[in-house]
């Protein structure tokens, strides 16, 4: 039974106040059964069969007791049937903790702990951290029916059983998605059915239709993901997974497969435009590149603009919701250094360090607020209330920790993060600003600043860069290049080279690891 199907095809998603994405994957089912839904690694799953895939899934967590409200978490590789489990607890309006395969054995614990799931679904990438920890409280059920739980075949509800229809509301818990999955205390990221459906109204605004062919090779237990993942299906699109992103091998996909939309994160684009032969690809299928995550150096943007067909669009936002700006850079190609102007009916202002609104044009923390915003940080009402700011008439924003600042026609440009900013001899630097002019440096292929413990000065700027192939400039001559160039409190202390910058798996620079590698060696 599929009690909350009320969509109509020739409706515009965006007029639809709210609905459940798993009923409208049923309605593709029925409309039109035989398209694809999802490709990966040669399994190519129509909408009749994730449809009932889901109905088995909501069924087995039925069967086992779970309802809806109830956990469950999934630490695996980005493949057909962990989506397909994703999708089918949602119909059993159980909540979804996506977790990322690099935790710690310490840190999947907490987190499976943290969300109370009932169950969690693993596969062979995670069998050597399950026998180190303690995970007595939740049943393993094994994805790829390997050594690291029950096989999901035998554990799947038979063929043809339909669940019982749960009524849910867009306060209900859709997922948990963690903040932190490899170092330090998690914090779990309570977003709503209301909230997913905010995204998935941008179907209609990016094209998403029964002709789409979606490509991700981000993972998908990052929002990064999620945001277009749903949206994809939701419009009945094709979704193509790639478990594992190698830059020639997602090329051949695109080709392959004639990729209309996508997401990729800074680094990917970097690695793929550095391919030799990167133009040889036939690329013209593509209508919309996304991108979020990470700081996006504004001439890769203008090289994909240049030399990849589509538009390029930038999300900025948190998984927490709050406010988001978007950046059409194919529409405003002077405007590559910003992340673009707050998306409709998103309301983004900047404040100072006591939480009062900076004047036009000072810098201040972005904060934000819009209808898509998470519940909270599961469990934890105090991180919650951190990450809140109340405007003087009282209405609730998201703080990013991120500084930026307003230019005359609107468009927001970033900073850095407060915790990363350095303050030397008592003068903020940002440490974007000495990146930015350090890209510029032949030699330079990539860059990270950081601030370091100085007796002198309470920190100093000190830079770790990744030569080109095969270029032997000396790090001395980057430093005295690079400060030549900027002001005396931004100047360099040391440049260290290194041969890979440490990375999340969805982009973003590790600073603090740099930051950590370089006191244990002082």
């Amino acid at each position: 039974m599929h009690g909350n199907v009320f969509y109509d095809p020739g409706m515009n998603l965006s007029d639809i106040e709210f609905a459940q994405i798993a009923d409208l994957i049923h309605q593709h089912a029925v409309d039109e059964p035989t398209r694809i839904a999802l490709i990966e690694s040669g399994h190519r799953i129509s909408y009749a069969e994730l449809d009932a895939y889901m109905d088995r899934v909501a069924s087995a967590l039925q069967r086992d007791g779970l309802q809806p409200g109830d956990a469950i978490a999934i630490c695996a590789a980005s493949t057909w049937a962990y989506g397909a489990v994703f999708l089918g607890a949602l119909r059993a309006g159980v909540v979804v903790a996506p977790l990322a395969p690099s935790s710690t054995a310490e840190s999947l614990a907490r987190m499976v702990q943290d969300a109370q799931a009932k169950l969690l679904f693993v596969d062979a990438s995670v069998e050597a951290i399950l026998g180190r920890i303690d995970l007595s409280t939740a049943q393993r059920v094994a994805l790829d029916d390997s050594a690291g739980g029950k096989a999901l075949s035998s554990w799947l509800a038979p063929a043809g059983q339909q669940p019982q229809a749960v009524t849910l509301v867009p306060s209900h818990p859709f997922n948990i998605i963690y903040s932190s999955g490899t170092t330090g205390d998690p914090k779990g990221i309570v977003q709503s059915h209301g909230m997913r459906w905010g995204y998935a109204k941008r179907a209609t605004t990016y094209e998403y239709g029964p002709r789409t062919v979606t490509l991700l090779s981000t993972p998908l237990y990052s929002n990064t993901t999620l945001v277009v993942f749903f949206p994809s299906l939701v419009g009945g699109a094709t979704v193509v997974l790639m478990p594992k992103f190698e830059a020639r091998g997602y090329l051949q996909l695109a080709q392959t497969h004639g990729v209309t939309h996508t997401m990729l994160v800074p680094v990917q684009y970097q690695r793929l435009l550095a391919l030799p032969d990167f133009d040889q690809f036939n690329l013209s299928s593509f209508k919309h590149k996304f991108c979020t995550s990470a700081p996006f150096n504004p001439a890769l943007k203008g090289e994909v603009l240049k030399r990849w067909p589509g538009s390029l669009v930038e999300f900025y936002g948190m998984t927490e919701g709050g406010g988001s700006c978007i950046l059409e850079a194919h529409l405003n190609p002077t405007k590559l250094h910003t992340v673009g102007k707050p998306a409709p009916g998103h309301d983004i202002r900047l404040i100072d360090d006591n939480g009062v609104e900076v004047a036009l044009g000072e810098a201040g923390e972005v904060v934000g607020r819009s209808l898509v915003m998470m519940n909270g940080y599961h469990g934890q009402p105090e991180k919650t209330r951190d990450a809140e700011w109340y405007s003087p008439e009282g209405l609730r924003y998201m703080r990013t920790g991120d500084v930026g600042r307003f230019d005359a026609d609107g468009f927001l440009t970033l900073f850095d993060r407060k915790k990363d900013m350095i303050i030397t001899g008592g003068f903020n630097v940002y440490p974007s600003d000495l990146e930015a002019e350090m890209r510029q440096h032949p030699a330079v292929y990539d860059v990270a600043v950081v601030g370091v413990p100085s007796e002198q000065w309470g920190e100093t700027p000190v830079a770790f860069v990744v030569r080109k192939p095969g270029d032997e400039t000396p790090a001395a001559a980057i430093k005295d290049w690079l400060n030549e160039r900027v002001g005396k409190t931004q100047r360099l202390a040391e440049v260290h080279f290194i041969d890979e910058l440490p990375r999340s798996a969805i982009g973003k620079v590790l600073k603090r690891e740099l930051r950590d590698g370089l006191a244990a060696v002082r």
